[in-house]
């Protein structure tokens, strides 16, 4: 039997908020699993593909999997090693939970175990990222680095992919909502103004200091008051029609805090308790359903593994 490696790299929760294109962090589930084994051809190939309806490409250079394995592959001089990828879709497109970015991650680390792991998770970031570049014509981490390291990340320069993890305290729990609506990436940035009143910029800059603070310091109090984004989110709320009737069904069920994850149309809350988060769940998901809006819920501790081997 030929050696065969099986990956599996988490969803995502980007901006977190108060950090726009700096600050994400991993979920439980769902996620995407790749499978890597060694083949008689010469290259990468991708000879299998599930759960996407047909949309992912099989070639390599344009698929966020095989694009960052391969430059994976060209950086380690292995371009003439026959290998065999598998791409497992287990988490939807377009949710803004970056499903472009677990593909990534998956993709070259997989690629990385079957070589034996000759980089660590911090040396294939670089990879993982060209991958999700594909996908969104950016060069940012703020959901491939928590997919691929774990954890609570933040990006103090995603040029330079300065990236740190963060403390995150005992009781921290996720609640998402998924709607079935449709958000276009370019539509999300389309909204966004390039100018910020100084007065936001101090209040954002405040809340993001803030909420590292209390993640530091295991101070919920802290991070609830912190997780209020003054920019972004009232710029986007617009995309998701019943997004403030969804928040004030969350904070009014207990959460910490409440906003939208990376470009939408998901939503995300922190809450302290898992019982908690539950529960603001389902309080989140029954704002959609009164609108007959579809709508699948995740309740998630921050996942601190990323991509790992299965």
């Amino acid at each position: 039997m030929k050696k065969e490696v099986k990956v599996f790299a988490p969803a995502s929760v980007a901006n977190v908020a108060v950090g726009y294109d700096i600050l994400g962090f991993a979920l439980e589930r769902p996620g995407d699993e790749i499978i890597v084994r060694f083949a008689d051809h010469e290259g990468l190939q991708i000879s299998k593909i599930t759960g996407d309806n047909g949309k992912l490409p099989y070639e390599v250079q344009k698929n966020t999997a095989g694009f960052a394995a391969q430059c994976l592959l060209e950086h380690l001089g292995e371009t003439k090693r026959g290998i065999e990828m598998e791409i497992h879709k287990k988490m939807p497109f377009g949710s803004g939970l970056g499903s472009s970015a677990a593909s990534s991650a998956a993709g070259v680390w997989a690629v990385n175990e079957l070589l034996g792991t000759p980089l660590s998770k911090r040396e294939v970031l670089h990879f993982a990222v060209l991958g999700e570049q594909i996908a969104d014509g950016a060069y940012h981490a703020d959901n491939v680095a928590p997919a691929l390291l774990g954890g609570m990340v933040l990006i103090r320069n995603n040029k330079e992919l300065d990236v740190h993890q963060l403390p995150v305290p005992d009781g921290l729990v996720a609640s998402v909502v998924y709607p079935h609506i449709k958000i276009l990436t370019k539509d999300a940035r389309g909204v966004l103004s390039p100018n910020l009143p100084l007065p936001k910029m101090i209040q954002q800059c405040g809340n993001l200091a803030g909420m590292i603070i209390g993640l530091y310091q295991s101070d919920f109090s802290l991070i609830g008051r912190s997780l209020k984004d003054v920019v972004i989110e009232p710029q986007r709320a617009q995309l998701i029609p019943p997004f403030y009737e969804v928040k004030k069904a969350a904070l009014a069920a207990g959460a910490l805090g409440c906003s939208i994850s990376g470009a939408g149309p998901s939503i995300f809350a922190l809450s302290q308790g898992r019982e908690k988060a539950e529960h603001v769940a389902q309080a989140m998901a029954q704002v959609f359903n009164n609108h007959q809006i579809p709508v699948e819920e995740f309740v998630s501790s921050v996942n601190q593994s990323g991509a790992i081997k299965i």
